[in-house]
């Protein structure tokens, strides 16, 4: 078990061992350093770089092949059992190019999707009773705006199961879909989240059309060009609002290369809206730590009022703060955790907690505030924001 990670409960300890037995997924988890999740066997080296760093490789005896390019980086294949970190270490070594730019390299890092996962001092999704329809008139709420949510994607019979929250609201395709269950009706660790994602949104702008794009596979797990690529998709069937409920810590805490280029390559008038991560840390999580991105911690409405949230994220990156617990839309099938003898067993709702859900809340806030007030979502964003920030580390408190 990595450091630091020697109490948690059954649904993190879930995580924490599929990570640490998944053949795709590495685990840097050095003293001094700070731990991130990536891709074995993959370099990503900024193109304008890329014959530097080739020829650097080959000088010393470092062999590699070329892979697919995304987002504006290509990405060398090395062997599987290449120390990555290390590899990186030494081609970000100033000594070595003298008078010449250091190169732009980093590993492939993994994402993953934010309930109460690493850090998170709460548990899995629980089963609820039916949320009540929508307020009657509020469909004007957000009406004529779309939303991307890039996330696990969307339950084949979400329309139908939920026709009053989701039906008629969106469209799906093949790849649209979430593959939910790791067997028979037993759910991935996030099956679902993208559901119940669209539902919290749903609930902050009733008449918003969203756009479900799969970044993250069923047990919450994706990577850096997954979730470019569901970006690229949504903004090219004209997004007006980007919902990131996912995101990584990188090698170092350097800002991601290709989520740099990919927030660079949406239009200017698309706003962004990413959660900030739940280890009860101020370490930056990319993209929501990005200054084109608005960053979302979540808070607790506890007997004595609204509190921080004691497993969200924080710090001056993070723009704004929202409930991080609902009542959603949700999927059927059941969760069994290694360990707990508690079977949980869904019928369409679920109450989960997370930085996940605060982040769609402000999205559809956004959304809500455009039509009313007869304004673009961009615009609708920086008024919602403009107001003090509810506590420092947490950015403007969005009701």
């Amino acid at each position: 078990m990595p450091r630091g990670f020697d109490n948690l409960n059954y649904y993190e300890a879930a995580f924490v061992r599929l990570i640490k037995t998944d053949k795709d997924i590495r685990w840097f988890d050095e003293p001094g350093r700070p731990w991130f999740l990536y891709r074995p066997g993959q370099l990503l080296v900024g193109k304008k770089d890329a014959a530097r760093v080739a020829a650097a490789l080959k000088k010393e005896g470092t062999e590699f092949g070329s892979g697919k390019a995304f987002a504006g980086v290509s990405v060398f294949k090395v062997d599987r059992d290449e120390d990555i970190p290390r590899l990186v270490d030494r081609l970000r070594n100033p000594e070595r190019w003298k008078n010449e730019p250091v190169p732009q390299v980093q590993p492939h890092h993994v994402t993953i999707g934010y309930p109460n996962l690493m850090g998170g001092p709460s548990g899995p999704p629980e089963p609820e009773t039916a949320l009540s329809e929508p307020k009657p008139g509020s469909d004007d709420q957000g009406k004529g705006i779309a939303v991307g949510v890039c996330d696990t994607g969307i339950w084949a019979q979400a329309s139908t199961a939920h026709p009053e929250w989701l039906g008629g609201h969106y469209e799906i395709e093949d790849d649209d879909v979430d593959a939910l269950y790791q067997s028979a009706d037993l759910l991935g660790l996030q099956g679902g989240h993208g559901t119940f994602v669209a539902g919290v949104l749903r609930q902050a702008a009733p008449g918003a059309w969203f756009d479900p794009e799969r970044a993250l596979d069923p047990n919450g797990i994706g990577d850096e060009r997954m979730l470019t690529e569901a970006v690229t998709a949504v903004v090219r069937r004209k997004a007006n609002i980007l919902n990131l409920s996912l995101g990584c810590v990188t090698m170092d805490d350097l800002p991601s290369l290709p989520l740099r280029n990919m927030i660079d390559d949406v239009p200017e008038d698309v706003v962004i809206v990413a959660a900030a991560g739940n280890a009860a840390s101020p370490r930056p999580n990319w993209p929501a730590a990005f200054s084109r991105v608005i960053g979302v911690a979540a808070v607790d409405d506890s007997f004595i009022g609204l509190e921080p949230a004691p497993y969200s994220n924080f710090g001056p990156w993070v723009d704004a703060c929202a409930l991080g617990e609902y009542v959603s839309t949700y999927v059927s099938g059941r969760l069994e955790l290694s360990g707990d003898p508690t079977v949980r067993h869904f019928e369409r709702f679920a109450r989960w907690s997370g930085t996940s859900f605060a982040a769609p809340y402000v999205a559809g806030r956004i959304a809500a505030v455009a039509t009313k007030n007869g304004t673009t979502p961009q615009k609708a964003a920086m008024a919602l924001l403009r107001g003090p920030r509810w506590h420092p580390d947490y950015g403007v408190l969005v009701t």
